[in-house]
C-alpha cells in the first residue's frame, strides 16, 4: 500500500456516476441526506450536508465527525440524465420495435445464454420488460376484440329493434364492422397508452430503454456518451491536482462500467500525479457483463483489463445476492474473459443484505427489487463492514479501509464471455 493511500483523510472529493437514470440528480442529494442521517443515528456518528459552493457539476458539501475525526467531502454527480431522457423519447410503436432489436442482439450473439451462467436475477430483470410488453400487447388485443364484439352486439340489437332482423342486414354488417374496428382500435391504443403513462409503477419502458441503449450499438458507447465521459475525465483530473487527500469515484449500476472507462483513460493520459491524492474507485451493484459480453464492447473489455492491473487506483466492487438487478459477486474483469496475469483489481465482496439488514427490515425490502438496487447508497440497521457514508465521508481511504478485507469466497471469477 502506498503512503498516500494509507494517510488519514481530512478532505475528499467524491464523484458519483449514476446508472441509466432520467431523474434530476437532486434525488441523490436527498437520498444521501436522509439515509446518511439514519446511518449516523444507528452507528453513532455525526454527518451533515451543506449546499455546494462554486460552479461545476451538481453536488453538495458534507461535514462529518466519525470516531472523533472531522472530515470534509465535496460530492459531485457526473450527470448524464439528459442523454438518458433523450434515449427514452420513443413512441409506443418504436419501443416495441426496440424490444425486437434488443432481444435479437442478446439472443443472436449468444449473450443471453452466457449471462444466464452468471446470475439468474439480472437475466430475469432483462427479460421482464420483454415479457411485460408482450403481456400489455395481449391485454390491449383482448380489449380490441372484446370491445369490437360488444359494439357489434349492441349495433345488431339496435338494427333489429328498429328495422327488423333481415331488411338492412348488408348495410348493418358493413357499418357494424367499421364501427367495431374503430372502437376496438381506439381501446387497444388507450390500453397501451395507459400502461406507458403508468410506467412508474411497472418500470417496463424504463428497463426496455436501459437494455436497448447498449444493445443498439452492440456494446459501443454512443458518441454523445463518449463526449460526456471525456468531460467527466477532465473534471476528475482537475480534482487530482487539488489539496485533498482522496479522490473517490463511485459508479452505481450502469455507472460502474462508465467509471471503468473514465479511470482507464485518466491513467493512460498520465493525469494521475505520483504525489497527488489517493485515487479510488467504488463500483456498486454493477451490471458490467450486460455490456462487456456484447460483440462490439472492445473498448470496455480493454479498459477492464487495463484498470485491473494498475497501481494508481484502488478498485473495490460491492454487490449483494439480494440485489436481483446486479451481477452479484461476479468479478467484472474475470467473467468478461480479459483478466491479465498480473490482475490486482477489483476486490469483490458482498454487502450481505440478509445480515446487514435486520429480519424486519429485510422482510420490508425483499420484494422491492428496484429499491434494493439502491440499498448500497442507503442505511443499514445492522451494519457490518460496508458503510457508504463512512466510505465517502470518513477518515480512511478506500485502500486503508479494505486493506485486509478478503474477497468473497462465493464470487464468480472465471471467463464466461466468448469475446475475450
Amino acid at each position: 500500500m502506498s503512503s498516500k493511500s494509507a494517510k488519514q483523510v481530512k478532505k475528499r472529493r467524491v464523484f458519483y456516476i449514476p446508472g441509466y437514470d432520467p431523474i434530476h440528480p437532486r434525488r441523490y442529494r436527498e437520498l444521501y441526506r436522509t439515509e446518511g442521517r439514519a446511518q449516523a443515528d444507528i452507528s453513532g456518528y455525526d454527518i451533515g450536508l451543506k449546499p455546494k459552493t462554486g460552479k461545476g457539476n451538481y453536488g453538495w458539501h458534507v461535514e462529518s465527525t466519525i470516531k472523533n475525526t472531522d472530515v470534509e467531502a465535496d460530492v459531485e454527480v457526473l450527470v448524464w440524465s439528459d442523454i438518458v431522457r433523450d434515449s427514452m423519447a420513443n413512441s409506443i410503436i418504436a419501443t416495441y420495435w426496440q424490444m425486437i432489436r434488443t432481444a435479437w442482439v442478446y439472443i443472436a450473439y449468444g449473450v443471453l445464454w452466457r449471462l444466464m451462467r452468471l446470475r439468474k436475477g439480472p437475466v430475469i430483470a432483462a427479460l421482464y420488460p420483454v415479457g411485460m410488453l408482450i403481456v400489455q400487447f395481449l391485454l390491449a388485443l383482448g380489449a380490441f376484440f372484446a370491445v369490437g364484439r360488444l359494439v357489434g352486439f349492441v349495433s345488431r340489437a339496435l338494427e333489429e329493434a328498429f328495422y327488423g332482423p333481415v331488411q338492412l342486414w348488408p348495410r348493418w354488417f358493413e357499418e357494424t364492422v367499421a364501427v367495431s374496428i374503430f372502437a376496438g382500435a381506439l381501446v387497444f391504443w388507450l390500453v397501451l397508452r395507459w400502461f406507458k403513462k403508468n410506467d412508474g409503477k411497472f418500470f417496463v419502458y424504463y428497463l426496455m430503454h436501459d437494455y436497448a441503449y447498449s444493445a443498439a450499438s452492440k456494446g459501443e458507447n454512443p458518441p454523445e456518451l463518449e463526449a460526456r465521459m471525456e468531460t467527466f475525465r477532465a473534471t476528475i483530473a482537475e480534482a487530482l491536482v487539488q489539496d485533498v487527500d482522496e479522490v473517490l469515484v463511485v459508479g452505481h449500476s450502469s455507472g460502474a462500467h462508465l467509471g471503468v472507462s473514465i479511470l482507464a483513460d485518466l491513467i493512460r493520459t498520465g493525469a494521475v500525479p505520483k504525489d497527488g491524492p489517493a485515487l479510488a474507485f467504488l463500483s456498486l451493484g454493477q451490471v458490467v457483463p450486460m455490456v462487456s459480453f456484447l460483440p462490439k464492447a472492445q473498448r470496455l473489455r480493454a479498459d477492464l483489463r487495463f484498470l485491473s492491473a494498475r497501481n494508481e487506483v484502488t478498485w473495490v466492487d460491492v454487490t449483494a445476492p439480494g440485489d436481483g438487478c446486479a451481477f452479484a459477486l461476479c468479478d467484472p474483469v474475470s467473467v468478461s474473459g480479459v483478466a491479465p496475469e498480473d490482475k490486482k483489481w477489483p476486490l469483490v465482496f458482498s454487502a450481505q443484505f440478509t445480515q446487514s439488514l435486520s429480519p424486519k427490515r429485510w422482510k420490508e425490502l425483499r420484494w422491492k427489487f428496484f429499491r434494493l438496487h439502491f440499498q448500497y447508497l442507503c442505511a443499514f440497521d445492522r451494519p457490518l463492514d460496508y458503510d457508504y457514508f463512512q466510505i465517502t465521508a470518513g477518515s480512511q481511504t478506500l485502500a486503508t479501509r479494505y486493506a485486509d478485507r478478503p474477497p468473497s469466497k462465493s464470487r464468480i471469477d472465471y471467463a464466461v464471455s466468448k469475446y475475450t
